[in-house]
């Protein structure tokens, strides 16, 4: 089961750590603060912020679709809206390109990047990816990628596997809602 990638939810929760740190941060520091942003609400509210999909790396955690979006170039003739406020990555460092005004988040999601800014904000990105790879889902790559599913995140978060299963039943619902709504 996998929720459908909203690069609008993202790039807004994104764009909400970018405005917190100043306008730059490091992209790794980013994709970490994201990685803890989805795994607590996910934690938290049964559901994640971002959508994103999730991969054990070298480095850590990583929100994989927002890596790509970092690190690769937009194909011709689509419309990304990340690279319309957020640049793309030099000398490791991504910056703010206009201000976003949040129509998809939340107060509570707001309030959680706030929440997870002022526990992590002032640590380097080193420091996150050391603390990243104590948490239980993460598992040592050796130069691949390992995807790392929601029950993995519950598990690590001492759900109970009747808790999990209700989770993935209610997060299938929603995919399959959310799938049904798109335009054909």
């Amino acid at each position: 089961m996998v929720l459908r990638f909203n690069e609008r939810r993202a790039t807004e929760a994104a764009t909400r750590f970018l405005k917190l740190r100043g306008g730059r941060m490091s992209y790794l520091k980013l994709i970490k603060m994201l990685y803890f942003l989805d795994r607590e609400a996910l934690l938290r509210w049964n559901r994640p912020v971002t959508t994103d999909r999730y991969v054990s790396m070298d480095n850590g955690p990583v929100v994989s679709r927002i890596y790509d979006l970092i690190r690769e170039e937009s194909a011709p003739g689509t419309d990304s809206i990340w690279r319309h406020y957020i640049s793309a990555p030099q000398e490791w460092e991504v910056a703010l390109l206009g201000d976003l005004e949040p129509d998809e988040l939340s107060r509570a999601e707001e309030a959680l990047i706030d929440e997870i800014y002022a526990a992590y904000g002032k640590m380097t990105r080193w420091d996150l990816v050391r603390m990243s790879h104590d948490l239980p889902e993460w598992q040592d790559p050796n130069g691949s990628a390992i995807p790392i599913e929601y029950r993995d995140i519950l598990r690590a978060g001492n759900k109970t596997d009747s808790e999990i299963a209700a989770v993935e039943a209610e997060l299938e619902s929603l995919a399959t809602t959310e799938a049904m709504l798109q335009p054909a």
